[in-house]
């Protein structure tokens, strides 16, 4: 089981809705909670398209729901919400590198799966389809 850091202090750089939380080499996996609910354009804050060229959606708050600093960097890594509701995921790392997921196989729940993850402090936004629409959810992250 992953190792689970959070941070209480302010800081405008690590400032999030729910908290930070680190990944190291001897933490392969976290799970953290939230709940959706913003009525800011997520696209509008972050990117209209990831650095794959998938559209980014979504709902959310301007502030980021998590702060996730990996200490190393990964070779892959596996973010996946789970709510039962329509959830979007948008992440924003080092260098303004942005990674956007939807619908995860016949779920409407968000997921990114995605290699060649650099050290750094990556910001997390879960949004809903709709705005306002709340929803609480967990984020599980597992990496390789």
């Amino acid at each position: 089981m992953g190792l689970l850091l959070l941070s209480s202090g302010p800081s405008l750089a690590q400032s999030s809705n729910f908290g930070s939380f680190e990944l190291t080499s001897g933490s392969q996996s976290v799970s953290v909670t939230g709940s959706t609910g913003g009525t800011t354009s997520l696209p509008a804050i972050t990117s209209d398209v990831d650095r794959d060229r998938n559209k980014c959606l979504g709902f959310g708050d301007p502030k980021p729901d998590h702060v996730m600093t990996l200490k190393q960097g990964f070779s892959q890594l596996t973010l996946k919400v789970e709510s039962g509701q329509d959830t979007t995921l948008i992440i924003v790392g080092p260098g303004g590198v942005t990674r956007c997921g939807d619908d995860t196989g016949n779920k409407k729940d968000a997921s990114i799966t995605d290699s060649d993850w650099a050290a750094g402090t990556y910001q997390i936004w879960v949004g809903s389809m709709e705005p306002g629409m709340r929803s609480n959810y967990r984020l599980s992250v597992q990496g390789k």
